[in-house]
């Protein structure tokens, strides 16, 4: 007993070390329990992958193969060490074969692809930046019909991940989210999303998964960093150059019919006899040749806008959802905002830029061309990716590319009201 009052008497003298002492053995006891969690998700991921490493094969088929290519700047520089613990032992209990390529700068994702050899799958390590560069780099090729048929994982470790969402379900722990996608790719799940191709009148083109943003909030979230948060010290810097209204002259085709979706597989190749059937019917009743088709002029509507934020974006925030054409949405914010409003609309912008005002201009495109006023500079974001500002047509390629997508995110997608 007299050793508690001991212990007590001395933990009241010196209360400042012992309030620091508490402090210091708390946080240690949360990070190893976060760390020995992180180790239960990590073993689990790798029992689930050790049963697809221990399905048969047969005596002709090959491994599978695919190229990775890791970002390792992505994620404050973390971005090979979360691949390494969280990503390649799961792969290679599941029996496949990696072939992993590290990007040594900004832009080289785009050059590796132009020598990218044949394989079963492609998987990207990094954020929206490396995405926006690989699946550029893919569809610049000259056989890019043929390379755009290789299924795409999607490993999000960047501090951008913005079609995360719509492949993954997320969590607030980053291990869980990177080997829950690892996972996915394993199990071979497809879903094909929409591609925008944007070219300017000299540049080659760009192309992007969710789409092209440009305007006083792209602006403002830009310099986030620099002012703190969008409602604190840089009211001043609005009221400066306030109103913050871009002109743009916008031409539109519309969108066509959405055809019916292709079956992921190939069908079996019917039995001998049926072929010979079949080609006998081809014989004695040729097929009707159809007359060629008559080429259309485009139809090109032109509207004039006055916005304060313009986004050109695809529908792969659900890419299950059933629709009936192929498009793109147009959506323009209107010009009127109080400063007040400004800051409010912002500050929902800051958390998901794809939500707009009941007010705002919305149009449905296939393609779209924006005309920019002469000498008007600043910069489009495209992916997350910060562009010059200029002149540029904006193409749908739909259902262009298909990425692997995990079955509770598909159900959970298509359980949302339509």
């Amino acid at each position: 007993m007299a050793r508690v009052v001991k212990v007590f008497k001395t933990i009241r003298n010196h209360w400042k070390k012992s309030t620091l002492a508490v402090c210091v053995l708390s946080y240690g006891g949360y990070w190893l329990y976060g760390k020995h969690c992180d180790n239960l998700l990590r073993r689990e991921a790798c029992q689930l992958a050790r049963e697809f490493g221990r399905q048969q094969i047969a005596p002709q088929e090959q491994l599978k193969k695919a190229t990775v290519i890791l970002n390792p700047a992505a994620c404050s520089g973390k971005a090979n060490k979360l691949f390494e613990k969280n990503v390649a032992p799961i792969l290679h209990l599941a029996g496949v074969e990696i072939k992993i390529v590290k990007t040594d700068y900004e832009g080289q994702a785009k050059k590796l692809m132009e020598l990218l050899e044949q394989t079963d799958m492609l998987i990207v390590a990094g954020g929206d930046g490396t995405l926006q560069e690989v699946i550029t780099g893919l569809l610049r090729r000259p056989d890019q019909d043929s390379f755009s048929n290789v299924p795409i994982g999607y490993i999000p470790l960047g501090s951008h991940n913005s079609l995360s969402p719509s492949l993954h379900l997320l969590s607030d722990n980053k291990v869980r989210d990177i080997t829950s996608a690892t996972l996915s790719i394993l199990r071979g799940e497809t879903v094909p999303l929409d591609v925008l191709q944007i070219k300017g009148e000299t540049d080659q083109p760009v192309f992007a998964l969710m789409g092209l943003r440009w305007g006083a909030f792209r602006d403002v979230a830009a310099t986030i960093s620099k002012y703190g948060c969008l409602g604190c010290n840089h009211g001043y810097a609005i009221d400066r150059e306030w109103p913050l209204v871009r002109q743009l002259s916008i031409s539109y085709l519309a969108p066509s019919l959405r055809p019916p979706d292709l079956p992921p597989q190939k069908p079996p190749r019917p039995n001998l006899l049926r072929r010979i059937v079949r080609r006998l019917k081809s014989y004695w009743n040729p097929p009707v040749e159809e007359p060629p088709k008559v080429e259309v002029a485009e139809k090109w509507e032109e509207q004039q806008l006055a916005t304060v934020e313009l986004y050109v974006q695809t529908h792969n925030k659900n890419p299950v959802e059933r629709r009936l054409h192929d498009s793109m949405m147009i959506r323009a914010e209107p010009d009127s905002f109080t400063v007040g409003e400004f800051i409010s609309v912002g500050s929902k912008k800051e958390a998901d830029p794809t939500v707009f005002t009941q007010n705002s201009t919305k149009l449905e495109a296939g393609a779209c061309q924006l005309k920019l006023p002469e000498g008007v500079s600043g910069f489009f974001n495209i992916d997350n990716e910060e562009y010059e500002a200029m002149p540029v047509e904006v193409r749908l390629l739909p259902r262009k590319l298909r990425f692997f997508i995990s079955a509770e995110r598909r159900e959970q997608l298509l359980s949302q009201p339509q």
